[in-house]
């Protein structure tokens, strides 16, 4: 399996261990990643204010992995999601493909709609398969109890992505217990973390993120696991702002789901990133 490969900004910007530990992975499951080179941003964040220029970002880099001929693997589900949108908005709108398709004429590209894209977990579960990922497994994590984070867009809005049911989600649950390890439910498993309005009101994030670690906390996890680069900060970066406001502390760290299934293929932390990782994720490495 070949995949044309978008990092998206924030993966680039901010959380590298997330593709490290993903190429890591990827390349045990034999899947090869082709770099776009000359990708962009995607567009989403400008979408609310501009959305003729944030559908022909989005189409400039699907014209770039078109023009490899291959289906698009991204890490970032605002990303994949985004891309998602704009690949239907464009096949049922043929005027306004026909205007974005103006604009990539002036830097000599052209969108087709060929190309697939796919989020990381999509292609683990439907092109790789479970059984698959359960082979490549040679340290069980079975003393591990996991709270798993879907977040917000890998699954929304269900009508556009079609992946899993946002209300009750159950594929990363999966996913994590292919790993070996135990998933623990808890009540806010299908909520938003926050972080979405951490720009608009601070304090609201903050309870959010700390009604979450709570919940997690009390259904005994040893861990967060989350398939989301912003969500992934969310959690471990504003633990310090949760201990002041409210007094409390959660030691509980947070991986990205490549880093876990990394940990059951033997791979050593530090090829995982995690010495990257905010919160210390000793305690986990010690119970394994």
């Amino acid at each position: 399996m070949k995949y044309a490969y978008f990092p998206g900004c924030v993966i680039s910007q901010r959380e590298n261990p997330f593709e490290l530990s993903a190429r890591k992975v990827i390349s045990k499951l034999g899947i090869e990643l082709v770099d776009l080179e000359g990708a962009s941003c995607c567009g989403f964040l400008l979408g609310a204010i501009d959305h003729l220029s944030s559908t022909v970002m989005a189409a400039r880099n699907l014209a770039l992995a078109e023009e490899k001929g291959l289906d698009m693997l991204t890490l970032c589900p605002a990303c994949s999601g985004h891309f998602i949108r704009v690949k239907t908005e464009l096949q049922k709108d043929p005027k306004l493909l026909s205007e974005v398709n103006k604009v990539l004429g002036e830097v000599n590209r052209r969108y087709k709609g060929s190309s697939e894209v796919k989020h990381i977990t999509r292609v683990l579960t439907d092109d790789v398969g479970v059984e698959k990922l359960k082979e490549t497994v040679t340290n069980p994590l079975k003393q591990l109890k996991v709270a798993p984070h879907w977040g917000c867009h890998v699954v929304k809005p269900s009508e556009e992505i079609l992946f899993d049911s946002p209300e009750n989600t159950k594929l990363l649950n999966t996913l994590i217990e292919s790993t070996g390890a135990e998933t623990v439910n808890y009540l806010e498993k299908n909520t938003c973390c926050g972080a979405p309005i951490m720009g608009v009101d601070e304090k609201l994030a903050i309870r959010i993120v700390r009604e979450k670690l709570k919940s997690m906390a009390e259904n005994s996890a040893d861990l967060i696991v989350t398939v989301c680069p912003f969500c992934h900060i969310h959690y471990d970066l504003f633990r310090g702002r949760i201990e002041e406001q409210y007094s409390e502390n959660y030691e509980m760290p947070v991986l990205h789901y490549t880093q876990l299934l990394g940990l059951a293929q033997g791979f050593d932390p530090d090829e995982l990133g995690l010495y990257e990782n905010r919160v210390p994720v000793d305690d986990i490495l010690e119970k394994m």
